[in-house]
């Protein structure tokens, strides 16, 4: 492909996909490199309460369908391709995907992050019904529930201080005796009345039919199996964002996160991001959005300025 376009916007999450809609009502006819799952962890996640503009909530995949259609009205162009390689050793920018070469003046890197998962039997089958990774996300539909998180670091600790809003009672279940969590935030679930802890165990299964009826725990130390009940449970082990395709080419923190130099740029002039593959604390659909937003902005003001240059 010859044609030189003026950005490549790789992901299609709520960050993608509102610097698309940001990008083509600048007329910048931006192209949208998708992947063969499109719409980011949101097509995941079942009913949606949080989100500006739908008091009465709305389905994960309805959201992203609806904001890539409103991209396309705008003039985006979004293909279902998967990005394989990214040079961003001069300009144009060279992203090559499994079907063709794109020539690009800016990219914006919106690729987000994925939760880190147990991977057992049941997890997956039931995620939505009672498995979740986001606690902020999920834990209005756990009022006056019992729920158990899973983790030992501080993400865990957070999570089940939150999630104390709504549950009865919040059980933090962690393979080891030992927590990697701060002394501070460590002390602030010990002392919570909703909050107790299993140590030394570890999550083998998820139980329940339709929804989540409890957990299969195996005892680290005596290898005994038990089960144990509750009605929802909340991954607290981490994400890992998806810099890999990125070659080292950008600069990335010590988690892997692509490092921010000045609101949305990266160390690479040029080269934009957005959403949760730079932001490893809030990881919200729409502070997604709203970065998405200054990116698109960020990546319009570039290219007049290099214009007048030229």
């Amino acid at each position: 492909m010859n044609e030189i376009l003026n950005t490549v916007i790789i992901g299609s999450g709520p960050a993608g996909l509102t610097a698309a809609i940001y990008a083509s009502r600048a007329e910048l006819k931006p192209l949208v490199i998708a992947g063969l799952n499109p719409g980011g962890q949101l097509m995941q996640t079942t009913e949606i309460e949080n989100y500006p503009g739908f008091e009465n909530g709305i389905m994960g995949p309805e959201l992203m369908q609806t904001m890539i259609r409103q991209a396309e009205k705008f003039g985006s162009k979004v293909i279902y391709e998967t990005v394989e390689s990214i040079d961003f050793k001069e300009q144009p920018f060279k992203v090559k995907t499994d079907k063709a070469e794109y020539l690009t003046k800016t990219v914006i890197i919106a690729m987000g992050a994925d939760a880190n998962w147990l991977n057992l039997p049941n997890e997956q089958r039931l995620r939505g019904k009672g498995v979740s990774a986001c606690a902020t996300c999920d834990g209005f539909f756990f009022k006056n529930k019992e729920v158990a998180v899973v983790g030992g670091g501080d993400a865990a600790m957070e999570e089940a201080n939150y999630l104390t809003k709504f549950a009865n009672k919040v059980t933090v279940i962690h393979r080891s005796d030992e927590f990697r969590a701060s002394k501070i935030m460590l002390a602030r679930a010990q002392s919570n009345p909703k909050i107790s802890f299993i140590t030394n165990s570890s999550v083998i299964d998820v139980l329940g039919t339709d929804h989540v009826e409890g957990v299969k725990l195996k005892d680290t130390k005596t290898g005994a199996e038990t089960d144990f009940k509750t009605d929802g449970v909340f991954l607290a082990i981490g994400h890992t964002p998806n810099t890999k395709i990125l070659g080292g080419q950008i600069e990335l923190d010590e988690k892997k996160y692509v490092l921010v130099k000045n609101n949305t740029r990266t160390n690479i002039e040029g080269v934009f991001v957005a959403g949760d593959i730079s932001d490893p604390r809030y990881r919200q659909a729409v502070s997604a959005a709203g970065v998405g937003a200054m990116a698109a902005l960020d990546v319009e003001k570039y290219l007049a300025e290099k214009e007048l240059k030229e």
